[in-house]
């Protein structure tokens, strides 16, 4: 099976002109080592954590993020958020864990304010379109259409919660497509089983 990438070669997986986004490494948020945990983090922590049982549920995440709506983050990003940085995957973060899931998602949250440049606390197809191009892809007017369709929103408005999903999502696809485009001209051939593998574990 034949699968073209939609972008022309390295260059389109990232490689953003300086300035244009100065946070994590590269286009997206990166995942840091942790350091000193600050109290306003374990505060934080404390009240998140419910049961006081020293670990987050996705449930007990999901009751304390709220997007500028004034809405609880959906299942689905708290469930890939808790998934990133589970490591023992227990289904639960630590206070280490959720120190680094703290500053991952601050970073996110100023991301989307770069590109909600209306301050509406959405983003609209074209402010996704332009996000998108500024992170170094190249994704035709339609395939940027299919995103917002996809983001379980009828007025094509995305909200943080639910930019973050598609990003991570679109992340996990690119690495597992620049793995397999061995010539980087954007084209990779692959066997079907490969191709569901993929979808599996790169969607949430």
């Amino acid at each position: 099976m034949a699968y073209n990438s939609g972008y022309p070669g390295q260059a389109a997986y990232g490689g953003m002109p300086p300035g244009q986004l100065e946070i994590g490494h590269g286009p997206y948020p990166s995942i840091g080592v942790g350091g000193t945990i600050t109290p306003q983090v374990q505060q934080w922590f404390r009240a998140v954590d419910k049961d006081q049982s020293g670990f987050i549920t996705s449930t007990e995440l999901r009751s304390a993020l709220v997007n500028a709506q004034g809405q609880t983050f959906s299942e689905t990003a708290c469930n890939l958020m808790i998934g990133m940085f589970d490591k023992d995957r227990n289904g639960q973060i630590n206070l280490d864990e959720f120190d680094k899931l703290y500053t991952y998602v601050n970073q996110w949250l100023a991301v989307f304010k770069t590109y909600d440049t209306d301050q509406s606390g959405f983003i609209d197809e074209g402010e996704l379109s332009k996000a998108l191009t500024q992170m170094g892809f190249r994704f035709s007017p339609e395939f940027i259409n299919i995103l917002t369709k996809r983001s379980n929103t009828n007025d094509g408005k995305i909200s943080v919660d639910q930019f973050i999903v598609m990003c991570v999502q679109i992340q996990r696809f690119t690495e597992a497509f620049r793995v397999r485009d061995t010539e980087q001209n954007g084209t990779v051939t692959i066997a079907f089983e490969d191709f569901l593998t993929i979808a599996l574990s790169c969607s949430i």
